[in-house]
């Protein structure tokens, strides 16, 4: 029984600080991380499903959050729309991002971290456009190729990184025991 219980406790660790990393990365920058051109330095961590699936309820919190309070604050420029849509954008993209987690190539998890990159493009680029621009269709596709683009430096080339750097270190496995 104490197994579980702590496996549970640290499950439950895990998701809390994931999402609050998460939160914190996004709400440092808000300029850079609302908008129409955006890169969320938060976004690094969406590589984290390679190495846990329970950092999928950690990253969804964590975008609910940051969206949350980029609202409250006025940051967020695409309002209340960006509570569902954004987490649900984060969920999907964690999702496809832990079931791409074993295709690696020299170890870095290559296809993992393209989920975020184009689930975001498509759902992010088609609410901004809709909020900002009443869904014009001249400016869908540019709207989407701008969100596509900043997520690319931290999804892409940041996830990598990371997940070279927790495998290189050994940090992989004392983070995410048994996950």
């Amino acid at each position: 029984m104490k197994n579980s219980t702590s496996d549970s406790l640290h499950r439950l660790t895990e998701t809390g600080l994931i999402a609050a990393l998460y939160a914190v990365l996004t709400l440092c920058l808000p300029i850079a991380s609302f908008g129409t051109v955006q890169c969320r330095f938060s976004e690094i961590l969406t590589v984290l499903p390679v190495f846990s699936r329970h950092s999928i309820g950690g990253l969804t919190l964590g975008c609910l959050l940051s969206n949350a309070v980029g609202l409250s604050l006025g940051a967020n420029v695409a309002g209340a729309w960006d509570l569902l849509i954004g987490s649900v954008a984060t969920l999907l993209a964690a999702v496809l991002s832990y079931a791409l987690r074993r295709v690696t190539w020299k170890g870095l998890p290559l296809l993992a971290v393209w989920p975020p990159v184009i689930v975001n493009a498509v759902l992010i680029g088609w609410e901004l456009n809709t909020v900002l621009f009443g869904g014009a269709y001249e400016t869908l596709w540019l709207t989407m190729l701008q969100v596509g683009l900043g997520q690319l430096l931290p999804c892409v080339v940041g996830g990598l990184l990371l997940s070279y750097m927790l495998k290189k270190s050994g940090l992989e496995q004392k983070i995410f025991r048994n996950c």
